[in-house]
């Protein structure tokens, strides 16, 4: 692992004045808040439009970075420095997320630790594909966050609860939510999971470990509460006004739904029927109450948190009967996915809720690492969107396309050897949709027509995917026979 980490931080050094978003912004503007202002406006600061929407746990984080870019820029700690963006700011921001990502390296040097002889060498191939995952260099290293440092929390924590140590993993996992609440999606499987395991069969009492998840919790909001920013914290937190569909559609069953109204708007237009014009732009965007339909019926935020909960609760109801630790895994893996297939203004970047937890079952079986190879090249691929710049169209081609060119050219004849005929020619077709979307669209309609077509293309072709993937792996879970008893008599054996 050491080589990976020494290698890898030399490539992501030569990606620092690369392609950066508007995430930049947005963490150096809560840096500057939480550096120049009292805790008591932390959540009531809204100078800038990238107002701080994290818990609080990262808000701390945020400070702790700010008491040592001070020194590298004092500018950078200013609020009314909207923008600001030095050569020493985005230096200092850059190496902040790769020292950050040492916490997801040293959890996966434990995780190896926890390998029995057997699956050591396939341990070591899944650690070093985390640990490389496309997904974290464009997300973190490119479009910039710090998921590196937020999923080497959950793999600590997972590592903990796979070593026995069920207490430590929960507190470690209510730290994780107030790092950020998005794991809340899995939230439900560890629940299940935890009061299982360490309330009923352990028979370990339930008050201590609701009173250190509750501890957890009081630390981490108490101050705001007592100063008066509850409510500021519950709106930021969760914003239900925003629309169905983010600014890229996820690669979800709404964006099939949404791309099924594009596809019947044109049908719509030929038989001459009467559309509400504010749907023809709207669902390529993700802006507050921005999602209409021009067709289809209008999709509630009810109706994603109820077809979620239905999802969640199949997948829960298998792990409650059979608690072991690769249920847990695998409950984990679909209680996300179950959010981001079905959930409201689903991001893009989601998916690597999905990605980093299935990486840890892609070795258990041939038919998972058949439903790895599928999923990965959809859901990495799903995130190319995020790269789409005026000046960061050569920038992709060379980071992108390059390396899947290598990658598929070495591993054409294992990968008809692994999936079925349907799914190599997905699998391929997603070239030949990349292709269309950076340089064929273009080509053929230019810069100014159909402008919602390439994500459109990227975001429905992904979900077929996706999906597929998804139905796949809750067929394999509900019906997987293993038991506890039988877990513990292959062990003897």
């Amino acid at each position: 692992m050491l080589p990976l980490l020494i290698i890898s931080t030399l490539v992501k050094c030569l990606l620092i004045p690369a392609y950066r978003s508007t995430d930049f912004e947005v963490h150096r503007n809560w840096l500057a808040i939480t550096s120049s202002l009292p805790i008591s406006q932390w959540y009531l600061e809204a100078t800038s439009e990238w107002t701080l929407d994290y818990p609080p746990f990262f808000a701390w984080f945020e400070k702790l970075l700010g008491i040592v870019g001070q020194w590298v820029d004092p500018g950078m700690v200013e609020v009314s420095a909207l923008g600001y963006s030095s050569p020493a700011t985005v230096v200092y921001q850059r190496l902040t997320v790769m020292v950050s990502e040492l916490v997801l390296y040293s959890a996966l040097q434990h995780y190896l630790k926890t390998s029995s002889t057997n699956t050591r060498i396939s341990d070591r191939i899944v650690t070093a594909s985390i640990f490389l995952h496309p997904g974290l260099w464009i997300v973190d290293h490119l479009h910039f966050q710090y998921n590196g440092l937020l999923y080497g929390i959950l793999l600590h924590s997972i590592v903990q609860a796979k070593q026995g140590r069920l207490l430590v993993s929960g507190i470690l996992f209510a730290i994780l939510l107030n790092f950020k609440h998005i794991y809340l999606y899995l939230a439900p499987a560890y629940f299940v999971y935890l009061f299982q395991t360490y309330c009923m069969i352990q028979q370990q009492p339930f008050v201590r470990l609701g009173g250190a998840v509750l501890l957890v919790f009081g630390v981490s909001l108490g101050p705001f509460v007592y100063t008066g920013q509850a409510t500021a914290l519950l709106a930021r937190l969760f914003p239900f006004t925003r629309g169905l569909c983010h600014a890229y559609w996820a690669p979800n069953l709404w964006a099939l739904y949404a791309g099924a109204d594009r596809c019947l708007i044109l049908v719509a237009k030929k038989l001459g029927w009467t559309l509400d014009t504010s749907a023809l732009g709207s669902m390529t965007r993700g802006y507050v109450g921005d999602t209409v339909f021009a067709v289809l019926p209008t999709i509630e935020a009810i109706h994603t948190l109820l077809l979620t909960i239905v999802m969640q609760l199949l997948v829960l109801q298998v792990l409650w009967r059979k608690p072991t630790f690769d249920h847990f895994v695998s409950s984990l893996t679909l209680c996300g996915f179950a959010s981001y297939l079905f959930g409201w203004h689903v991001h893009e970047k989601a998916i690597m809720l999905v990605l980093i937890p299935y990486s840890l079952m892609a070795t258990k079986s041939v038919f998972h690492l058949r439903m790895f190879v599928i999923l990965s090249s959809a859901g990495i691929m799903s995130l190319y969107p995020l790269l789409f710049h005026i000046q960061g169209k050569k920038k992709k081609k060379k980071y992108i396309v390059v390396p899947r060119r290598f990658f598929f050219t070495g591993l054409i004849p294992k990968l008809r050897r692994l999936l079925t005929q349907v799914e190599m020619i997905y699998v391929m077709g997603l070239i030949l949709v990349q292709a269309y979307t950076t340089i064929g669209h273009s080509l053929v309609f230019g810069d100014d027509r159909y402008e919602f077509l390439p994500l459109m293309m990227t975001s429905v072709y992904c979900a077929v995917g996706i999906m597929y993937a998804w139905l796949l792996l809750m067929y394999d879970h509900l019906t997987s026979p293993s038991t506890i008893r039988q877990q513990q008599q292959q062990q003897q054996k």
